[in-house]
Parts: structure tokens; C-alpha cells; sequence
């Protein structure tokens, strides 16, 4: 590849950098990176004839055709990375880690509305939150525009957060909670916390600031190597909150006495309300403002959004599923007071490997344990969780679309939740 300098050069003469050659193009630098059954540069002829400035292509024959306009790199991927790694290093701003098992989007998306009422604040969109998202995330920071970035990391395996963090370099780091979340690749909650601390061991490492959820009880334990703590929500931590309510909405009271009515429901929403909150606090952002985004923040994104539809009441958080959020989103939803029946609509939990079997029936065991008037279960796996003969179990999305048009559902509480590939926000309309 010719030298990240001079690949940043051009990157600079650019209005961003893609890597999809169905968006829009103009000044763009395109990256051709490769996919299981395609070729990038491929595509590459294309983004430039759309707009695109440059594209970088790792087929070298091609890039000799005119190297005015391409870069020739023997790993797109690899390239894209150094080059957000290099403009990392340009930027001297707070950048603030985020990852998790659960709730890691909904806080991300909590403290963007926190700090944005005082700084200039990019941060991660949509879920660009893996090893391509994550260079595009830095490489959308602007020099003198951004005060402060917020960077998003999934992982799957072990590793993959070391290395998020050796390209972002945060400065900040905030870990929601460690629960059981793709444990097929972890191999189990113990490689979970491995995984996920891989944050906290790079901010231990650099001198960096972490910000510690003490609901979890795994996590002071992994942040004792970083210097710098700030420690919420205890009565003793840092920035003390108190959860007062949690259904229809969160109502909790603020550090300073202050008590906020948020949009979102569950008491397992509290933690990253209260995240928000300390991270605002620490980064100088007035309790009054902190207070005013977390009660203004409405999710529009399939996570814990509350949504009346003409005959009942939804709670649709369907965007993700793993046993630890399927346990808290049912145990909330038995929890919440209702003058009308309840009914779940649950689907399959994804990349549980040998434990799949296990988990689901282990929700099963937990789901009959309440008094639920109605359970529907969605996906092959959840016949394991069908343990009790009143349950309905769907091998497919399509029968139960098929039973719930049979059986309309009228004056019911309604929780719907599943893993992303299931789709279970289709069933909407229908409830």
C-alpha cells in the first residue's frame, strides 16, 4: 500500500469515505472492501464514474490504469484501518469507548443527547460498532468541528475490543454490564469478561478514565487497574442515583436531587440512564441539561420503545436478544402494573453455540414461573423454552403472523423481543 500518508492526503481532499458503492458518492474516498461472495474493486470503476475522488483497490493492475484516482493496497480493510487509526492520532479531543453485553446502542444514544447539549459531539451511527464501522466512525470526526466523540464496539470473540481500542485509543472508556451475550464466540460469561474488559485494560494501560457501572458486581473488580474511576449509580460512587419508578417509564432522581421522568421503560434501562448522566456530569454538562436530554430522549429504534398501537400497549424491543436481556425484559415486564392481561412474543436467541439449547430453556423455566395470560414463542431454538403446555410455539415468523391474525389481541400489555435476525418488529402491525 503506498504510505498512510499519502493515502491521507487524499483522504483529506475528501468529503468522507464509503465503502458501499450504492450511496452516494460525490467526493467520497471508496474503499473496495472485499465480502464473502464479491469483490470490491469491482465495484470501485463505478464510485469513481458516481463522484467518487479516489478509491482503493487492492487489485494492482487496476490501480495502474490511473493512479491519479487509485490507491492500490494489497488489504482495503487493513488500509481502512490505518488510515482511521492515523487520523485518530491527528485529533486531540476526549474520544469515549463504549461496549457491553446489553444496552451498550441505548447508552451510546443517552450520552450523545447529554453531551451534544454542550459540545459539538460525533458518535457512532446506527450500529457501525465492528472492525469496518469503527474506522468510519473516527474517520467522520472533523478536526476543529468535534469537541468530543463517542465510539460504539461490538465484538463477537476475544480480541476484537483490544483491537477496536488500539485504533480509536480512547481516552474514556464505559462498560454497560458483562452478561451472557454471543457466547458461542466468548466460549462463556467468563470470556465475556474477558473480552469486554479488553477496554479497560487498554485505558489502564494508556492512563485514561473509566467509568464504572457498580451494578454490576464484575465490573469494579475489572476497572481496579485503571487510575482514573467515576463510579455511578451506588449511594457511595461518584454520581449516586436512585431508581423511583420503572414502569409505564423510568422515573429516577439525579445526583443532585433532581428527578427525571424518561420515554424509556424497564428497570434495566436505569444503568445507562444513570451512565448518561455521569458521563454529562464529568464532561461539565449542567445537571439541568442532563436532566432535560434524558427526559426529552424518545427510542425510535426497536429498543425499549413504548408504542400504543389502537388495541394494546407494545413494548418493542426487538433489536437484540441474548439470555441476559431476555431474563430482564421479562422479569420487568411481569413487574409492571397493569389493569389488562400481559402477553410475550419472544424470538429465537442468536450465537449461543452448545448453550443454545440450555438458555432457551432455562427462559422457559423462568417464563412459567410468572403469570403471563399469554406466551407466544418464535424460531426454532425457542421450542426448547416451550416447557409448559399453555405456551405457543412457532417454528417460523410466518405462523405466528398467521395465529395472532386468528387470535387479534385487544386491551393487552404486550412485550415483543428477539435476536435481530429474527425481525419480530414484522409482527407489529398485527398486535
Amino acid at each position: 500500500m503506498e504510505d498512510v500518508v499519502a493515502l491521507y492526503a487524499r483522504f483529506q481532499q475528501c468529503r468522507a469515505v464509503s465503502t458501499d458503492s450504492r450511496q452516494d458518492q460525490t467526493d467520497t474516498l471508496f474503499v473496495a472492501l472485499n465480502g464473502p461472495s464479491f469483490r470490491g474493486r469491482d465495484f470501485a470503476a463505478s464510485a469513481l464514474a458516481q463522484g467518487a475522488r479516489y478509491a482503493v483497490v487492492d487489485d494492482e493492475a487496476l490501480a495502474a490504469t490511473a493512479p491519479a484516482r487509485y490507491t492500490y493496497a494489497p488489504d482495503p480493510l487493513r488500509a481502512l484501518q490505518q488510515l482511521a487509526h492515523y487520523h485518530r492520532r491527528q485529533l486531540s479531543i476526549p474520544v469515549l469507548g463504549i461496549t457491553g453485553s446489553n444496552g451498550k446502542t441505548t447508552t451510546k444514544e443517552l450520552v450523545y443527547a447529554v453531551l451534544s447539549r454542550r459540545y459539538a459531539v460525533q458518535y457512532t451511527r446506527g450500529n457501525l460498532n465492528n472492525h469496518i464501522g469503527v474506522p468510519l466512525t473516527l474517520l467522520s470526526i472533523r478536526p476543529g468541528e468535534h469537541e468530543l466523540a463517542i465510539v460504539e464496539m461490538g465484538a463477537n470473540h476475544q480480541g476484537e475490543i483490544e483491537l477496536l481500542s488500539r485504533l480509536a485509543e480512547p481516552t474514556h472508556g464505559l462498560i454497560t454490564n458483562i452478561g451472557k451475550a454471543h457466547l458461542e464466540g466468548f466460549g462463556g460469561v467468563e470470556g465475556i469478561a474477558k473480552g469486554k474488559s479488553e477496554l479497560l485494560r487498554f485505558l489502564a494501560a494508556t492512563g485514561g478514565t473509566a467509568f464504572v457501572n457498580t451494578l454490576d458486581a464484575r465490573l469494579p473488580a475489572l476497572s481496579a487497574g485503571v487510575a482514573q474511576r467515576i463510579s455511578y449509580p451506588g449511594p457511595t460512587d461518584t454520581y449516586p442515583a436512585k431508581l423511583l419508578a420503572a414502569a409505564p417509564h423510568v422515573v429516577f432522581r439525579l445526583f443532585d436531587g433532581t428527578v427525571v421522568e424518561a420515554h424509556i421503560t424497564g428497570d434495566y434501562n436505569f444503568p445507562n440512564l444513570a451512565a448518561a448522566a455521569a458521563v454529562g456530569a464529568h464532561f461539565g454538562v449542567p445537571s439541568a441539561d442532563i436532566a432535560a436530554a434524558l427526559a426529552d430522549y424518545a427510542p425510535t429504534n426497536n429498543r425499549s420503545q413504548l408504542v400504543r398501537t389502537d388495541r394494546n400497549e407494545v413494548i418493542l424491543d426487538a433489536y437484540n436478544a441474548n439470555p441476559s436481556s431476555m431474563a430482564v425484559a421479562v422479569t420487568s415486564f411481569a413487574a409492571r402494573p397493569a389493569t389488562t392481561g400481559k402477553v410475550v412474543i419472544l424470538g429465537d436467541m442468536f450465537e449461543l453455540g452448545a448453550e443454545s439449547a440450555a438458555e432457551h430453556q432455562a427462559l422457559g423455566e423462568l417464563l412459567a414461573t410468572q403469570q403471563f395470560d399469554t406466551v407466544l414463542l418464535c424460531g426454532s431454538d425457542m421450542r426448547h423454552a416451550a416447557v409448559q403446555s399453555g405456551f405457543h410455539h412457532f417454528a417460523t415468523k410466518a405462523e405466528a403472523a398467521e395465529w395472532l391474525a386468528a387470535h387479534p389481541l385487544t386491551h393487552q400489555q404486550i412485550l415483543i423481543k428477539g435476536s435481530r435476525g429474527m425481525g419480530l418488529e414484522t409482527l407489529l402491525p398485527l398486535v
